[in-house]
């Protein structure tokens, strides 16, 4: 990709067309490959954006500025964005349950909230046998309602994006059930747990493991793990590795294509990397910094939106999300 800029007469870049930064790896992805689609930078001005959650109910869009304290809102109606909630305890990954409730994991407070209907906030865990979480991150619902979430801490390792505090629980990834509302360890074999997703039937859950970024051997896998009865999982094993860079909120299409965010490699590698059930990536979308999550949405579910280091953007694909809602 050429670093040369061309701009209009007022400034702004143009882009060559088709998009060059929609990167076609393998004939699988053609099909997803909108010729005249390209993606747009629909806002920029965050510190570190994160955990897009789309209301299609609403028309708009949930997203994440971590260090900023906030939640911020953008309108499909008018291209705004807005401040939706602040102080948000610095929240970090979100999704929405069965009922359409908003699900968010708040690295200030260190739990997993539930925003009811006429606005209050629930906690549906802030703890695990007695000892406090480290710093929720992000978090999926299953079709039965179990809330599924990962638990690295990045939110307590300074104060930038929470409290700077001791770790005082392994780096877990837990169920919550939605009845009893216990919660279970599902997996701790996790470094880092970070992103999380299922395929679109619910047999398999992966989930991304961003390492320690101390070590030079530090883990850089998308692991995927067999779901088991629907409370458990089984069979780990190293779905693919994001050396040299690292994966982070990740998403599945309904042909259980796996849309990774991607960064922390430089130019050639930020952006989104998409992966067949078989783990080859088949496609990337570029984009100008690290991407740190992404989320299906539009009023076909065929609109990927992705948060990046300082910014929002979108592109149309012919793939649609598998998630629900």
């Amino acid at each position: 990709m050429s670093n040369d800029v061309l701009r209009d007469r007022w400034g702004r870049d143009v882009v060559r067309y088709p998009d060059p930064a929609i990167e076609t790896l393998d004939e699988r992805f053609k099909q997803y490959k909108i010729g005249n689609a390209a993606v747009e930078r629909l806002w920029t001005g965050g510190r570190w954006t994160e955990g897009p959650v789309w209301f299609g109910d609403g028309r708009y869009l949930l997203f994440s500025d971590i260090p900023n304290n906030r939640i911020l809102r953008w309108s499909e109606d008018t291209g705004q964005v807005s401040v939706f909630r602040y102080p948000s305890n610095n929240s970090n990954g979100h999704t929405r349950d069965r009922q359409g409730r908003l699900i968010s994991c708040e690295h200030g407070a260190r739990r997993v909230s539930r925003t009811e209907y006429d606005g209050t906030i629930s906690v549906l865990m802030d703890s695990f046998e007695g000892k406090p979480l480290n710093a929720p991150n992000d978090v999926v619902v299953a079709s039965d309602g179990a809330v599924w979430f990962t638990d690295p801490g990045y939110g307590i390792l300074m104060h930038y994006e929470g409290n700077k505090a001791r770790f005082e629980l392994p780096t877990n990834v837990y169920r919550l059930d939605p009845a009893s509302g216990q919660a279970t360890v599902v997996a701790d074999d996790l470094e880092k747990p970070n992103g999380l997703c299922f395929s679109p039937d619910e047999r398999l859950l992966y989930i991304v493991d961003t390492g320690s970024t101390h070590k030079a051997d530090h883990h850089r896998h998308i692991r995927a793990y067999d779901v088991v009865d629907g409370v458990r999982l089984a069979n780990g094993r190293k779905f693919v590795d994001m050396a040299p860079g690292i994966a982070d909120g990740i998403r599945c299409d309904v042909d259980g294509n796996v849309w990774a965010s991607a960064g922390w490699a430089g130019e050639g590698f930020d952006g989104v990397h998409v992966f067949a059930p078989d783990g080859v990536m088949i496609g990337r979308i570029h984009l100008p910094e690290t991407c740190s999550n992404l989320c299906f949405g539009g009023a076909k579910k065929n609109r990927l939106f992705m948060t990046g280091g300082q910014s929002l953007y979108s592109v149309y694909v012919d793939a649609v999300g598998a998630q629900v809602p």
